[in-house]
């Protein structure tokens, strides 16, 4: 059903259903899940509460400082406590010296660091609702609902990108330099509105939320900030934040990102080196791959598990974008020529880590969409029929794949998605940086803490079922 479709079938319900939909939506205004649930963490101890708070001050800081790090000492991690190292030895290590070395690790604001951040997000949020879309299906949520999705990433993608060098290289209109020339800049702008969509998304959710039944409050107001009350936010029927802020202003800038830093070496030593292609290339495969199997996403952790609240808010409005593109900011800064067999042997090591990422991801859809009625490496697939109860109390069925890859390990996806994160880092070659493997340290510690947060949620949702998939699946990726 197309979305014309589905508006007709609204409009058709008519206005008695409209307003029972109403009342029920006034009642909802006060309620949350409470009772057995699952999903993000509602009990939690004050130090769950204090580490919120930590992360919220950190992360922010620890961006400024590697974007300080490459624009004024060649992405060298270390040089730029120099200075406090320096006044320490000396005995002139004041709070006024220390506010001036800390004042100098942030960019300065622009105008036109502005106007682009909040054109740019504009222009995504115009493509978003008007690009004709298909209607994707999520997941059945704690509280019992199952929502409707705009998937049209793929196509804006391409009409974003065909803009950007249509303009910039085709009409001159601007260098295709411009995200790297204004990158400090647009860091500023970046922060003010994850800061501010952040502050949105917890009001909110107090006054104003989507789907009241599956808010989650912990008691603790720095936790429930941080990792969000709502569960799927949306302003209407089809803008859903956590689709909209993760995919548009956050991964197709990815790419575009990268395209820009490669403009700006090629205006600095006239060619681009075989490195930041194969890094261009990397990263566009994986998000490419994101936009084709938009649908996909839909039923992973981000979508399936995670509330809207800083993590996401500020993370895909900042971290994302500086952080996940530091492999080209360092290459504009540090240009290296790999040898042909190690762009080779870096580029296979990526092909390899998509296939695996792909083939299992793959392997779970199909069994999905087919409840179970397929071929896993040539042989029907072995599935674990579960039932799970939702907070309104109905009882709703489902399976768990315990053959092909996912009889081997859980998620072992995620072995995919570090052999790409690994490749990506290796196309820095080895300079002396640690910086640019920063990428795959952070994805590490992301993808074995998901680990255990997935399998909290599953525990919590599947109970007994999940015990039983933990005996026909004991093995999960893990460093120990």
């Amino acid at each position: 059903m197309n979305r014309r479709q589905q508006k007709r079938t609204a409009q058709e319900s008519g206005p008695a259903t409209a307003a029972a939909a109403g009342a029920a939506s006034a009642t909802a205004a006060t309620k949350h899940q409470s009772g057995k649930t699952w999903g993000r963490a509602r009990d939690i101890t004050i130090g769950t509460a204090l580490s919120s708070l930590f992360m919220m001050a950190v992360t922010p800081l620890t961006v400024a400082y590697f974007w300080h790090a490459c624009d004024a000492h060649r992405c060298d991690i270390v040089l730029p406590v120099a200075p406090l190292v320096s006044l320490a030895a000396a005995g002139n290590l004041t709070g006024a010296t220390f506010w001036n070395w800390f004042k100098g690790l942030w960019p300065t604001p622009t105008t036109a660091g502005f106007q682009l951040y909040y054109g740019w997000l504009i222009f995504q949020i115009v493509m978003y609702l008007a690009v004709p879309s298909k209607i994707g299906h999520g997941q059945t949520t704690p509280a019992g609902y199952k929502l409707d999705y705009l998937v049209n990433g793929l196509r804006v993608w391409f009409i974003t990108h065909a803009l950007f060098f249509a303009l910039s290289l085709g009409l001159n209109l601007f260098p295709a330099s411009i995200i790297h020339d204004n990158w400090g800049a647009l860091l500023v702008a970046a922060n003010t509105y994850g800061y501010f969509l952040t502050a949105f998304a917890y009001i909110k959710a107090n006054l104003f939320p989507s789907h009241a039944e599956d808010r989650k409050f912990s008691g603790s107001v720095l936790y429930d900030v941080f990792m969000g009350v709502e569960f799927n936010p949306r302003i209407g029927k089809w803008f859903d934040f956590k689709l909209f802020h993760n995919g548009r202003p956050g991964i197709i800038a990815w790419t575009l990102i990268n395209a820009s830093f490669a403009a700006a070496q090629y205006q600095q030593i006239g060619y681009v080196t075989n490195s930041m292609v194969l890094v261009n290339i990397l990263h566009a495969i994986y998000v490419l791959d994101f936009f084709y199997n938009e649908d996909w996403y839909l039923r992973t952790i981000d979508i399936c598990h995670d509330h809207f609240g800083f993590y996401l808010a500020w993370g895909d409005s900042v971290w994302l974008p500086y952080m996940y593109t530091l492999q080209s900011h360092y290459l504009v800064r540090n240009p290296v020529d790999l040898s042909l067999p190690f762009f080779l042997f870096t580029l296979a090591i990526g092909v390899t880590g998509y296939y695996i990422f792909r083939a299992v991801n793959h392997q779970k859809d199909i069994a999905r969409r087919t409840d179970g009625n397929c071929l896993i490496w040539g042989r029907p697939a072995r599935v674990l029929r579960t039932e799970f109860t939702t907070s309104d109390g109905k009882l709703h069925r489902s399976m768990l794949l315990v053959s092909g890859f996912w009889g081997v390990s859980r998620h072992f996806n995620y072995v995919g998605d570090l052999l790409i994160s690994l490749a990506m880092c290796l196309a820095c070659g080895f300079e002396g940086h640690i910086l640019p493997y920063f990428y795959f340290v952070y994805m590490t510690i992301l993808l074995l803490h998901r680990i255990r947060r997935d399998d909290a949620r599953c525990k919590g949702k599947y109970g007994k079922y999940w015990d039983q998939y933990m005996k026909l699946v004991p093995y999960k990726v893990r460093l120990q």
